[in-house]
């Protein structure tokens, strides 16, 4: 029953947190409305997956390691190398750096 559960979950984080890649143009707290907030909270407060917010761990990482992390993914978050170009990436960082004082 656990491993029937921890499949589910893995299938819905799978599907459930990249929905589509987002406008080439769309801004920072688009692409996290998109792609980030339904597992990491629209307030990055965290939920499924760890906050992201001006107390959490992310705030003290590097951009690099955020930037690698979103594309390449990190234990139960999927990639997004397919939904994301390096522009997009940017100002998706630019905005969680924003949200958290950085």
């Amino acid at each position: 029953m656990r491993r029937v559960m921890g499949l589910a979950l893995a299938a819905w984080l799978a599907v459930g947190c990249s929905i589509g890649a987002p406008s080439e143009d769309a801004t920072g707290e688009e692409i996290y409305e998109q792609l980030c907030a339904r597992c990491h909270g629209a307030d990055l407060s965290g939920g499924v997956g760890p906050a992201l917010g001006p107390d959490s761990n992310s705030a003290i990482e590097t951009d690099e390691f955020i930037e690698f992390t979103i594309m390449n993914g990190r234990g139960r978050m999927p990639s997004f190398s397919s939904s994301l170009d390096e522009a997009q990436l940017g100002r998706l960082v630019d905005y969680i750096r924003s949200e958290q004082g950085l």
